[in-house]
Formats: C-alpha cells, structure tokens, sequence
C-alpha cells in the first residue's frame, strides 16, 4: 500500500470516513502520520468550538465581577474559582459521570454523554473562567481617561462600554488571552483520556499516538510526530492571534505597539 492510499484509507477515519479497522502490524511512518494528523481533527474542532464560545462567557464573567450588584459578582467569583481551582482532567471525570446518569434518569442528555458535546461543555466553562480572570484585570486596568473623557464626549452605558472599555479591556489582555488560546488547544488532549470514550476507536491525535506506542513499543516515533502537529498548530494560533493585535493596536505607532510573547502555562 503506497502513502497516497494510506492517506485516502485513514486521512478521516477520527471522523468515521474512510477504513474502519486499525493497522495492527507492520506499522510504516506514514501511517502515524496520517493517522495522528487525522486525530488532530478532534483537537482542532474542541479548541475553536470552546474558544469561540468561551470568548463571550468570559467577557460576561468579567463584567459580572466588575459589578456593583453583589450577587453577579459573587456568582461570578465562584465559578472563576472552581473552574480554576480544579483540575481540568478531574473536570472532565465528573462531567462525565453527571451527563451519563442524567442520560440514563431523563434520556434528554444523550449527546453530552459523547465527546463531541460534553467534553466541549467541560473546556467551554473551563477556557471562560480562565479568560474571565484575564478579562477582569484588564478591565480594571483600563485607565479611568478614557472613561472620563467618554464621560465628557456624553457617551455611557453600552455605548460607552462597547467603543471605549470593551475595546481598550481587549488590548490590555490580548497577549495573555494568546497563551490560554494555545493552552486550551493543548489541553484538548486530555478529552479521551479523562472518561467521554472513544466511539470506534474515533479519538484525538493523543489517542493515536498512545496506539501506535503500545503497539510498536516506541514512544519516540508517534510523540514526536505528535508535538511536530501540535508546535504547528501553536504557530498558526500565534500567527492569527498576531495579526488581531496588530488590527486592536492599529491607532498605535509602529514601536509603540505590544508584541505577543507566547509563555506556555507548565502547570495548569
């Protein structure tokens, strides 16, 4: 079997489309290659679905603990804190177990016993208490100018909030929103491995190269095929959120405007 039809076999079957059996001997590079790339689709798919819809949770959790009202502040603080204070990979247990034993009492939660729904659950309350904390102190660092002179030029309210703060608030916290934007995609890896199963052998690149390491006893060729996908994944993820920070800083000169440093979080 030549690469080409290697690729045409298994190039979607994370999906379900293409061979269904896994190789089980005679294990050939472009096989882990394809097979992991394939997998990628998964963790690709959790990050984009999770960051997009985290983005506007978070800048409502912000908000919420920036409030004057007690009760949005206090519920916003909590779930910050046990969403950040537990582990993700506990998160993803838990999860789990609530949505199968809702399935099994209701029948309505069916979906969220599968990866493609619960897991996505887990990351999007996870990613938006992260990036709520990062919204919130950038909020508290826009500076109070801005604010006044909005004051002056007679703009409040959500005007006032949506051409003045929420604006500024993204500058300030741009570049830390980057590193969580590449965590969370790092963090996917962790769906088949917590407890939401994979259905026909369907799962992430992780899946795959955990596969292929068992049965070929060598970690050292599918990890590092593994961390090559992931290292270009961050470097697409750097390049996009790049060029929003240069569009957020438009009105900024040439040198006076903040670069991304990318600073991975070793412990989560």
């Amino acid at each position: 079997m030549s690469c080409w039809d290697t690729i045409a076999d298994y190039g979607l079957r994370s999906l379900g489309i293409g061979e269904r059996l896994l190789p089980r001997e005679g294990f050939t590079l472009c096989q882990q290659v394809t097979l992991i790339g394939s997998g990628m689709l998964w963790n690709i798919y959790f990050g984009i679905c999770a960051l997009t819809s985290g983005f506007c949770l978070a800048t409502a959790v912000a908000m919420g603990k920036a409030s004057n009202n007690r009760v949005l502040r206090k519920l916003s603080e909590w779930f910050i804190f046990i969403f950040r204070g537990s582990p993700l990979f506990i998160q993803f247990f838990f999860a789990y177990f609530l949505f199968l034993s809702l399935k099994q009492a209701t029948g309505m939660f069916t979906a969220f016993s599968s990866a493609w729904a619960g897991a996505l659950v887990v990351l999007f309350l996870n990613t938006a208490a992260y990036s709520g904390e990062i919204f919130y102190g950038a909020l508290l660092s826009v500076p109070k100018g801005d604010v006044e002179a909005a004051d002056a030029y007679g703009m409040s309210g959500w005007p006032r909030f949506r051409r003045i703060v929420w604006p500024t608030m993204l500058r300030l916290a741009w570049p830390a929103y980057t590193n969580e934007a590449i965590f969370l995609f790092h963090a996917t890896t962790l769906v088949f491995f917590s407890g939401f199963p994979a259905l026909q052998q369907k799962g992430d690149a992780l899946y795959y190269a955990s596969y292929f390491a068992d049965k070929t006893f060598n970690p050292f060729v599918p990890y590092p095929i593994l961390a090559g996908y992931f290292i270009l994944l961050t470097l697409v993820i750097v390049g996009i959120f790049g060029l929003i920070n240069r569009h957020l800083n438009r009105h900024l000169p040439q040198d006076a405007r903040p670069k991304l440093r990318v600073r991975p979080n070793l412990l989560r």
